[in-house]
């Protein structure tokens, strides 16, 4: 198939772009680079760089295509609530412009990258996709829209519309901000021996996905679902402790656990929030395969790498 990634090398994107390829598709990558890398990208992959908000600014360039994975996006709540112009036109236009454009360029099926900001303060845990939708910020608004308008076009149009709600994705490549960049935010502070900062009591729990299982769930089944499409959790079904996080992350570094600061929590922050997968099982084959501490030390491992970090014990933070 040809495939073509939005965000292709930036943190998801450039894993989902190596899964592709290892399965033989040709894959086409489109990113601003605002926030994505070309080192990030794998070798056989055709590279653009471009806004997807005016995809027929460099739409020429690309031939015919199967499958859109649209994955670009602004991922900051914070941003979007100073800025939410600007994380509408990101996160709600530049979706409709990519439907549009995939459908001008033959493509049968269009997949979404949605987050779990969609639910907002869950009722009742783990959350499924028949959970109320109640999001508390404009992110979380602008991507129950885009889902919104992924399945409105794809029924309108004959064109299979799918959207993966993410937990919070952590892994390598990941960037210190953004929604659910708490993993590289203390990686980032273990790199340079300092304390974590943790807003409110720690006692706040998430469910985090590593990112190679949630690469596998955008390549997984392609051509082959209905033509109704899918909505679908893409998480773990278990909550982990900002604070547990904190040790475990410590722990596996050989630094001083008590190493911590505790801040005021952050307004409109959500106190739980955990995913079911079983409908992404059924319909995807999706399994998340990755123990969290697994995927802390290879993330753990790529930081040290990145800040070039030696793997002995540091001095313990003042």
């Amino acid at each position: 198939m040809r495939i073509v990634v939005t965000g292709g090398a930036g943190f998801i994107g450039s894993h989902v772009v190596e899964v592709l390829i290892a399965a033989g598709h040709e894959v086409w990558v489109v990113d601003n680079l605002t926030a994505g890398r070309l080192d990030q990208v794998a070798p056989a992959a055709r590279c653009l760089v471009g806004d997807v908000l005016h995809p027929d600014e460099w739409g020429g360039e690309v031939p015919g295509v199967d499958v859109v994975i649209h994955l670009a996006a602004q991922v900051s709540v914070s941003y979007g609530e100073a800025h939410p112009g600007e994380d509408g036109a990101t996160n709600l236009l530049a979706t409709i412009a990519m439907l549009q454009w995939a459908k001008k360029k033959g493509a049968q099926e269009f997949r979404f990258a949605s987050s779990a900001a969609v639910y907002g303060v869950p009722a009742a845990l783990p959350l499924d996709e028949t959970s109320a939708l109640a999001p508390l910020s404009f992110y979380g608004k602008h991507k129950e829209a885009a889902e919104w308008a992924v399945r409105h076009y794809g029924r309108t149009h004959g064109m299979v519309g799918v959207a993966l709600r993410l937990a919070n994705v952590y892994g390598p490549r990941q960037r210190n901000e953004g929604e659910g960049a708490v993993v590289a935010a203390f990686a980032t502070r273990l790199a340079h021996r300092q304390p974590a900062i943790i807003h409110g009591d720690g006692g706040q729990s998430r469910d985090f996905v590593f990112v190679g299982d949630v690469a596998n769930a955008f390549a997984a089944r392609l051509g082959a679902l209905p033509a109704e499409g899918l909505t679908a959790n893409i998480g773990t079904g278990r909550s982990t402790t900002i604070e547990a996080l904190w040790r475990t992350m410590a722990r596996l570094v050989g630094d001083d656990p008590a190493a911590v600061r505790y801040g005021p929590p952050r307004a409109g922050d959500i106190r739980d929030s955990v995913l079911s997968p079983e409908r992404a099982k059924t319909a995807l084959g999706f399994v998340p395969k990755t123990a969290i501490e697994a995927g802390l030390r290879e993330t753990l491992a790529y930081f040290r790498r990145e800040f070039g970090r030696s793997a002995a014990r540091p001095p313990s933070p003042e």
